[in-house]
């Protein structure tokens, strides 16, 4: 539980719920600070000495810049949040359309060429990462189209909005990658049971992904800049990186099976297979965690308990605070708690404006505050056990 470290309620120099203006840019000065953070922000300066100090300096350093990132996060405005995630969009719209376009190209391109090389050389480590560059132009179009799906729900029939479909598409779409690799694993045991492949060295086919890997090089120094600004083109970076070591490794277990030993090349398919399915497993896990309600980072729900707290000089206390997935997006839940003489309009246009607020932050799908007078009672909506 969650409380106002001082017990009482907010001097009028904090924000209020009637201060709605924009203010996009404001003196760190000016900005209200209840609780005096920004003693806490120790100067570039400083770091840099503190840095150079001892052994663990650095670790200090890193620490401490963290701390004032996290200062001056909480010390902005939610105003200041949603117009920095609106301008930061608008900046690098043009970037990383660019870049997700590219990227279809790209692995259109790969998926041609790959297909090629896996049919013309009959080479395990080939097909492997021929069926590879197939599901991610696949998955391209997929989540293009479960995008766009979600976009489209009927809010009657769904009423939580289609987010939660998008994660859904990268579950069924990594069983069924898992599920094709698993054949590949298949046929590199038989083969090398067998002892029976086809060692001849077939160069355009060698060419043809090595083509193909430095038009993947050129997108992964280009996505590599705009990977901060969209979670979209860090998936599209990561990859792009997986295709350069995936595809490059199989090159060369392909050659190596040409002309060293021949069970490089089911070797090498067997290896590539294991990875795939070991990464999209990993996918999953993180895919089923966003489903189940997994928590938000930690230092959102600091922002979120920081501005709840210095939201109105009518909010008593916080009495509790969650922010979960709920797909990609997170849904708030809020627990106020406000004087039992307050109005019943005036509460009700406080968390109500707080709700507001909490929904124009980034990632925000969803938030529910509810007004409490008191902090005695059992938590809200949670069951008897």
């Amino acid at each position: 539980m969650t409380t106002d470290p001082s017990g009482h309620s907010f001097s009028s120099g904090v924000q209020t719920c009637s201060d709605v203006e924009m203010r996009p840019q404001v003196n760190d000065e000016l900005r209200p600070d209840p609780y005096k953070f920004r003693r806490g922000i120790i100067a570039d300066d400083e770091l840099n000495q503190l840095r150079r100090r001892h052994k663990t300096g650095k670790n200090l350093a890193r620490y401490q810049r963290k701390q004032n990132e996290l200062i001056n996060s909480l010390l902005k405005s939610m105003e200041e949040h949603t117009e920095e995630a609106r301008n930061d969009e608008e900046t690098y719209r043009i970037s990383i359309r660019i870049a997700v376009w590219a990227s279809l190209i790209a692995n259109f391109s790969l998926c041609v060429l790959q297909l090629y090389a896996a049919i013309s050389s009959v080479s395990l480590s080939l097909i492997a990462t021929g069926i590879d560059s197939v599901f991610d132009f696949g998955s391209n179009l997929f989540l293009y189209y479960m995008h766009k799906r979600a976009m489209k729900m009927d809010v009657n029939k769904w009423p939580v909005g289609g987010s939660r479909l998008e994660t859904i598409g990268n579950i069924i779409y990594g069983a069924l990658m898992s599920s094709v690799n698993l054949v590949v694993i298949v046929e590199s045991i038989r083969a090398l049971m067998s002892q029976g492949t086809d060692n001849t060295f077939h160069l355009a086919s060698i060419l043809a992904v090595a083509a193909a890997l430095g038009l993947k090089f050129l997108l992964f120094l280009y996505c590599f800049r705009l990977r901060s600004r969209s979670s979209q083109v860090e998936v599209l970076w990561e990859d792009h990186r997986n295709d350069l070591f995936i595809n490059s490794f199989g090159i060369l277990m392909s050659a190596g099976g040409s002309r060293l030993k021949w069970w490089l090349d089911p070797v090498g398919g067997m290896l590539i297979a294991s990875g795939v399915i070991v990464a999209w497993v990993h996918t999953m896990y993180e895919q089923f965690g966003l489903l189940a309600g997994k928590s938000a980072p930690h230092e959102f729900l600091q922002l979120v308990i920081y501005k709840a707290m210095t939201f109105s000089e009518h909010i008593d206390k916080i009495d509790t605070v969650r922010a979960y997935h709920s797909g990609p997006n997170y849904f708030v839940e809020v627990d106020i708690v406000m004087d039992a003489a307050t109005p019943l309009w005036k509460a009700h246009d406080i968390s109500q404006q707080l709700q507001d607020k909490l929904e124009a932050l980034p990632n925000v799908e969803r938030a529910f505050v509810h007004v409490d007078h008191e902090t005695e009672h059992t938590p809200e909506h949670r069951k008897a056990m």
